[in-house]
């Protein structure tokens, strides 16, 4: 009969393991060219067409960024971790095993010597709500790994508008170096024949210095851009190179109310409040279940019992804690409170975005109503200004400082014009990116993370078991 009772508390421990490891198991769910261009005799088209194969290409320069950006591969590695502590914390606790032994001082009449079992059974669904709060906490850090992603494609995209934008000015003030240079032979000429004064001549040849300044600023600038752009792929050691594409292409078509919409639909922003939400729900639900108490089961096999004659004999033992004094409610009210806040919080963020967007929008409007008045109107009339004006100066039928005035209308015009174009890019690149290029914080520095004294992100959920 005792041996039937051991048999039984044996086969009773046995499958309590075993059920508690079964409850366990479910899968985790798992993108320089600085030459002199030549110059016709009449005034140089502004903006020349680029070869649209010539050099690496913006979808390029996004794989390579996508491939070697650590903050990339630092929250990859995170997402990484939290698909482990969502693991981690639903396993149950080990169970234990060890020796027993009892009357050891009674000279061999009633000792006691056997194996002792113990298992703490988590009741409650606990351990599953375990892993339900850590899996929202991973889907959570996966959206801060595609805010990331938009991030830095984001910062790609506007560094190759800003190289391809430098290099129009290169080429630009390469022209006007070239217009100055022929300007200046041609007073110098008009001097040498009398027929103008000597301030004409040192006129022209600030001109021509101030074209140089010109031109070795905007080398700077590209430069500048060059190494934001290297920096932002994860490489900064790639040499200057000839990009692919061109900034001529026309306007995205945008309005407020669709940009609007599309960013509160896919903003990973919104997304990752959102799981923070389910987070702190399934978080207040674990707290509500905490005060189910656990049981903790022994059992004691001893194979030599000498009270009975050194018969083999056995116990079991059973306790459960009575939540009597604590039932938890200081962290249920916590949780109340951290989803509370984290409802706000998406609300606050949803505001927030909108007037990010209606910021970013402004700078698009206004940029693409510049662009679209420089190329219907400003540009050609700066051209057909600077044309006639030279017609003039060469005929004798005005002075050198009409001149001057219409070349230098010329250049800032031209100018002016590259940087409303960089301006456009850089507007729509924004918003294509979801605002997620944007520096400023969706959320005010200082807003209390969920869980953050409650769970800690790795391991943190073990206290409840």
């Amino acid at each position: 009969m005792v041996r039937t009772r051991l048999h039984l508390v044996l086969s009773l421990t046995f499958l309590t393991c075993v059920a508690s490891q079964a409850m366990c198991q479910e899968s985790i769910g798992l993108r320089y060219a600085d030459g002199t261009a030549v110059v016709p005799e009449d005034v140089p088209t502004p903006l020349p067409a680029v070869e649209p194969d010539s050099g690496l290409s913006l979808e390029q320069l996004e794989q390579m960024a996508l491939g070697a950006n650590p903050a990339i591969g630092r929250l990859a590695a995170l997402v990484g971790a939290a698909r482990g502590n969502a693991l981690q914390v639903g396993l149950p606790p080990n169970p234990s095993v060890g020796y027993e032994g009892q009357q050891l001082g009674s000279g061999g009449l009633a000792e006691q010597n056997g194996v002792l079992f113990s298992q703490e059974i988590v009741r409650g669904g606990k351990l599953r709500l375990n892993r339900a709060v850590a899996d929202r906490e991973r889907m959570r850090v996966e959206q801060q790994l595609a805010a990331e992603e938009l991030r830095v494609l984001t910062a790609v995209r506007i560094a190759y508008y800003q190289v391809l934008l430098a290099e129009r000015q290169i080429e630009l003030t390469a022209d006007l170096l070239q217009v100055g240079e022929q300007g200046s032979t041609t007073v110098e000429k008009l001097f040498q024949a009398e027929e103008v004064g000597r301030a004409d001549v040192l006129q022209s040849k600030l001109e021509v210095e101030n074209a140089r300044i010109l031109r070795q600023n905007a080398r700077n600038r590209r430069d500048a851009a060059w190494r934001s752009l290297t920096a932002s792929i994860g490489n900064p050691e790639l040499p200057i190179q000839p990009l692919a594409g061109s900034v001529d292409a026309q306007p995205q078509v945008l309005t407020f109310d669709e940009s609007l919409a599309r960013l509160l639909q896919f903003s990973p922003e919104v997304a990752a409040a959102a799981m923070e939400i389910e987070r702190a729900r399934l978080f207040l639900e674990r707290a509500r279940v905490e005060p189910t108490p656990n049981v903790n089961f022994q059992g004691l096999v001893n194979w030599q019992d000498n009270g009975i004659g050194g018969k083999p004999d056995g116990g079991v033992a059973v306790s459960i804690p009575i939540p009597v004094f604590n039932r938890n409610q200081g962290a249920i009210a916590q949780a109340e409170h951290e989803l509370m806040a984290a409802r706000q919080a998406l609300n606050e963020l949803e505001l927030n975005l909108q007037r990010r967007l209606a910021e970013t929008f402004e700078r698009y409007a206004n940029a693409r109503s510049q662009v679209e008045r420089y190329r219907q109107e400003i540009l050609p009339a700066a051209d057909e200004s600077l044309q006639l004006t030279r017609t003039l100066y060469s005929s004798g039928e005005t002075n050198y400082t009409t001149l001057l005035t219409s070349q230098r209308t010329y250049s800032q015009t031209h100018l002016n014009y590259l940087d409303a174009v960089l301006s456009l890019r850089v507007a729509e690149v924004e918003i294509e990116g979801l605002l997620c290029g944007s520096q400023q914080p969706a959320v005010p520095a200082g807003t209390p993370v969920i869980g953050a004294t409650s769970s800690p992100p790795i391991g943190g959920l073990e206290l409840f078991k």
